[in-house]
């Protein structure tokens, strides 16, 4: 959805435009106005950024962070723009990211429920492999 609203935003672009703002004039040279995913640093995303432990409870905390970090993200933009159409967007994508954190953190606290009836579990490791 924001690779979208990026689109919508530069499609009618000018030669001018472009050049009046010297760090998309950059972008443009290796993009034009393809939408290649990056942080605002400029960072290209990466599947690397995905972290994945296999243990449920490192995973949902990491799932967790990662829903904060994105509506972080939503705000930063919603303080910067001035676009009403872009505005309701992220904040469609915002409530987004506050269901997504408040459900990983019901998974989170049912897997200690379970955790810790198996067996008494303070650090809430996965007893599967303590076996």
């Amino acid at each position: 959805m924001v690779a979208a609203i990026v689109h919508q935003l530069t499609r009618n672009l000018t030669d001018q435009d472009i050049q009046e703002n010297p760090a998309f004039a950059q972008y443009f040279v290796d993009r034009t106005t393809g939408i290649y995913p990056t942080a605002a640093c400029g960072f290209p995303w990466s599947a690397a950024e995905m972290s994945v432990k296999g243990d449920v409870i490192a995973d949902l905390t990491e799932d967790l962070a990662a829903e904060q970090k994105a509506r972080v993200t939503y705000d930063n933009i919603l303080r910067l723009s001035d676009d009403p159409d872009v505005n309701d967007a992220i904040r469609f994508l915002r409530e987004r990211e506050v269901v997504h954190f408040q459900r990983f953190g019901e998974a989170l606290q049912q897997a200690r429920e379970k955790m810790q009836q198996e067996k008494r579990n303070i650090y809430f490791m996965n007893p599967a492999f303590d076996r």
